[in-house]
């Protein structure tokens, strides 16, 4: 198939760039157009951002003149990626749903809006039928989807196969999240280094809310919440790349730890999510070993696209307990939006 010509909005931050990597040599889509703010317009991608991946910057990309967040400047692009702050996206990223492109965003601005699709498609691939309300609704020609927050695209892509096979009642959840997902500069270095943060405002909100709506239903042109309960602490530890997060679990059903564990290790998610390009075999990776997963070792499993799950044993408050490690920025972001544009485009949402 010819590839899709896309456009990335602020694609020179963390996440921004992340989206430059992984849509080199992408199937399906090509990078045509980047837009930034004020401060970069005009200036060839190369100059504009400081490049902080370890992979090369493509070189076709890096020539690229940035252009403003204005949909009138990327002519024939029907696809565009958000990489934008919250505030810049709530302005930006509905003119251009009004221009009749596609948007899929990371940014967490319109995540809770009844219409617009919180999706993951190994999950819940069937919530992208909100389109159609959303046009509807918004009287507009393009569309928008969204990705959950790094760390619960994690937890939930876990808790969907418990949840199918045994059923779920409560979810406590503690994450050690990565410093690359405070962006660039980020989090000051005498702030993180010897130090854990048990401060990230808003996330602890975050996880418990898109954990539900993730494993809800579509109800009456809406995304309805699960109705497990769910308690969520979010803390800032000083590591490059990769979330753990620990879970304990109390399902409705009885299971075992094998039977855990084999849930788990089956998982392929949404019949509409396979042979996606972004989309692994297998989301799940389980570790038998001991001390796995640790971010180091686990956080690039499948590319940066499979959560790694571990320590699967027995709890004596809930049921079971055990440990994800989820790529932030891979998975949890720039991948995840990616893999939400695949499922439009099999969708034939995009063409």
């Amino acid at each position: 198939m010819k590839r899709i010509p896309v456009a990335i909005l602020g694609a020179t931050g963390t996440v921004g760039q992340r989206f430059v990597q992984l849509l080199e040599g992408h199937p399906w889509l090509e990078v045509a157009a980047l837009a930034a703010s004020e401060r970069s317009v005009g200036k060839p991608y190369a100059d504009a951002c400081t490049w902080r991946l370890p992979t090369a910057l493509p070189e076709k990309v890096g020539r690229l003149t940035i252009q403003p967040l204005d949909p009138k400047g990327l002519d024939g692009i029907g696809l565009v990626f958000s990489a934008l702050p919250s505030g810049a996206a709530r302005e930006v990223e509905p003119a251009f749903a009004e221009a009749g492109i596609a948007i899929s965003s990371n940014a967490s601005a319109y995540r809770f809006e009844d219409d617009v699709p919180l999706l993951v498609p190994e999950i819940n691939a069937e919530h992208a039928a909100l389109i159609d309300i959303q046009r509807k609704n918004r009287s507009w020609p393009g569309l928008l989807v969204t990705n959950p927050n790094c760390t619960t695209t994690g937890i939930a892509l876990v808790l969907k196969p418990l949840a199918d096979a045994f059923g779920l009642q409560t979810v406590l959840a503690t994450s050690m999240q990565a410093v690359s997902g405070a962006g660039h500069p980020g989090v000051s270095s005498l702030d993180a280094i010897d130090n854990v943060l048990c401060l990230i405002p808003g996330e602890e909100e975050k996880m418990e809310r898109e954990a539900r709506i993730l494993l809800g239903q579509v109800e009456n042109e809406r995304q309805m919440e699960a109705s497990f309960a769910f308690s969520a602490q979010a803390n800032r530890v000083p590591v490059v790349d990769g979330h753990t997060i620990c879970l304990s679990l109390k399902l409705e059903q009885r299971a075992s730890v094998d039977e855990v564990r084999s849930v788990l290790a089956a998982f392929r998610g949404a019949v509409a999510a396979r042979g996606l390009p972004s989309s692994p075999e297998f989301p799940l990776v389980v570790r038998t070993e001991p001390d796995r997963p640790q971010p180091r070792l686990d956080r690039d499993a499948g590319g940066g696209m499979q959560v790694t799950v571990g320590r699967i044993r027995e709890c004596p408050v809930l049921d079971f307990r055990l440990v994800i490690v989820v790529h932030n920025t891979v998975r949890g972001a720039a991948g995840g939006s990616i893999l939400n544009s695949e499922l439009l485009v099999h969708e034939g949402y995009v063409r």
